[in-house]
C-alpha cells in the first residue's frame, strides 16, 4: 500500500465494501453482565460516580480485593480511546484488584456511562483531566494510600495518562499497555505519513465540517484518523470500524475488528464497536499536542508495554527515547496491539505488577 495513502486503517472507509460476515456481536457480555470479561471471585465490583474539575460527572467501576485490610495501594486505569470501562480497562483493573490494589476503571468525559452534553467527543485537555479527576476520587477511598496511587493507561487514553501524571505529582507511576499518541496520530497521520500538503487538506475537511454542524445544529459522526483515497482526496467514514469485515481488510483495521466487532470485546457503548467520533474532534487535537513536559516525570518511573508486532510501537519507543530517565520500555514477542488489550497470556501482569509494587513503596 503506497505510504501516502496509508492513514486511517482503523478509520475504515469500508462501510461500502464488499464484506464478509462478522461474529455476531449482540450477544456480547451476556453472560458477565455486559462485561468481556468475567469477575475475579475474589474481587469486589461497585459502580461509582465522581466529577472533574470541568463539572463533568465520570462513570467508572471500582475494583477492590474482597479481602482488602489497611491501606492499599489504588490505580486508575481507562482506555482504549474509544472503548469503555467493560472492556479492556475492567479486565486490567480486575486483574490488579486480583493482585491487591484498589483499582478504578473508568469511561472518560463524553464517552459510555460518563457525562457530557455532546457524546462521543475527545478532548486532550479534558481526557488528560479525567484522570487527575481519578485520583482525586481514589485518594479520599478510606482504603487507599493516598501516597501509593498510579495510572494504567492503555491504547489512545495512555498519553493522556502520561501527560496528567507530568502535571500532578499525586500520579507515583505510570504504565501503559500499546500506548498511541492521539495528537500525534490524528495530526500526523500513522508513522507521521501525512505530507504538508495533506495536513492542510484535513484542515481544510475540518473547518468545512464546522460550518457543516453550525447550520444543522447537531454534530456528524466522521473518522478521527482521516484516510485519503487513491485519488489524494479525504475520505471520511461515519464509522470507526465497518460493520462487517471485507475480504481485502488491511492487517490493522482485521486486528480491531477481530476485538470490537466480534463477542470477543464487542460493547454497545463503544465508539469503536459501534459508531464514530464526532467528526471535528480531531481539530482540538491538532491544536494541543500531548506529553510536553515529561521532563517533569522524573524521578518517578513510567513502564510502557508495547507488543513487538504492534503498528503502534514506534509511539513507545519515541517517548522513552524523550524521557530516557523515567521511562523504561518492555517489549513482548510476538505481540501485536490488540493482543495487549485482553490476552491475559500476553500481558505482562507480572511485570507490571512488579514495577507498581516498586514505584508506589
Amino acid at each position: 500500500m503506497e505510504r501516502r495513502t496509508a492513514l486511517g486503517l482503523i478509520a475504515a472507509t469500508a462501510a461500502s465494501f464488499t464484506a464478509l460476515p462478522s461474529i455476531s456481536a449482540g450477544a456480547t457480555g451476556q453472560g458477565n453482565g455486559g462485561y468481556t470479561f468475567a469477575l475475579d471471585k475474589n474481587v469486589k465490583r461497585t459502580p461509582v460516580r465522581f466529577r472533574n474539575r470541568y463539572g463533568i460527572e465520570l462513570a467508572a467501576d471500582l475494583y477492590v480485593p474482597k479481602n482488602a485490610k489497611g491501606k492499599l495501594p489504588a490505580l486508575a486505569v481507562s482506555g482504549p480511546f474509544g472503548a469503555v470501562k467493560e472492556q479492556s480497562s475492567g479486565l486490567y483493573a480486575n486483574e490488579y484488584a486480583r493482585r491487591g490494589y484498589v483499582a478504578l476503571a473508568f469511561d472518560p468525559s463524553f464517552t459510555g456511562e460518563s457525562g457530557g452534553k455532546v457524546r462521543d467527543v475527545g478532548s486532550p485537555d479534558i481526557n488528560t483531566e479525567d484522570w487527575s479527576a481519578a485520583v482525586d476520587f481514589l485518594g479520599l477511598q478510606k482504603l487507599v494510600d493516598r501516597d501509593r496511587i498510579g495510572a494504567q493507561g492503555i491504547c489512545g487514553l495512555s498519553g493522556m495518562a502520561l501527560t496528567a501524571a507530568a502535571a500532578d505529582d499525586r500520579i507515583k507511576a505510570v504504565a501503559t499497555a500499546s500506548m498511541y499518541d492521539m495528537s500525534r496520530s490524528m495530526s500526523r497521520g500513522h508513522q507521521d505519513f501525512y505530507t504538508r500538503e495533506q495536513r492542510q487538506k484535513v484542515v481544510a475537511h475540518l473547518s468545512r465540517q464546522r460550518w457543516i454542524d453550525a447550520e444543522n445544529g447537531t454534530y456528524a459522526r466522521l473518522s478521527h484518523e482521516i484516510p485519503f483515497d487513491k485519488n489524494g482526496d479525504v475520505a471520511p467514514s461515519n464509522r470507526v470500524l465497518p460493520k462487517t469485515l471485507p475480504a481485502d481488510a488491511d492487517p490493522i483495521t482485521r486486528i480491531f475488528f477481530d476485538y470490537y466487532r466480534t463477542e470477543r470485546g464487542f460493547h454497545p457503548r463503544s465508539i469503536n464497536s459501534t459508531t464514530a467520533w464526532t467528526g471535528t474532534t480531531p481539530m482540538s487535537f491538532f491544536g494541543f499536542q500531548l506529553m510536553t513536559n515529561l521532563d517533569l516525570l522524573a524521578p518517578r518511573k513510567a513502564l510502557l508495554v508495547a507488543g513487538a508486532n504492534a503498528h503502534s510501537l514506534y509511539y513507545s519507543q519515541d517517548v522513552q527515547v524523550k524521557a530516557p530517565e523515567a521511562v523504561g520500555l518492555l517489549v513482548v514477542p510476538g505481540a501485536d496491539h490488540v493482543d495487549l488489550y485482553d490476552r491475559k497470556d500476553r500481558i505482562p501482569f507480572d511485570k507490571l505488577d512488579e514495577f507498581f509494587t516498586k514505584n508506589l513503596a
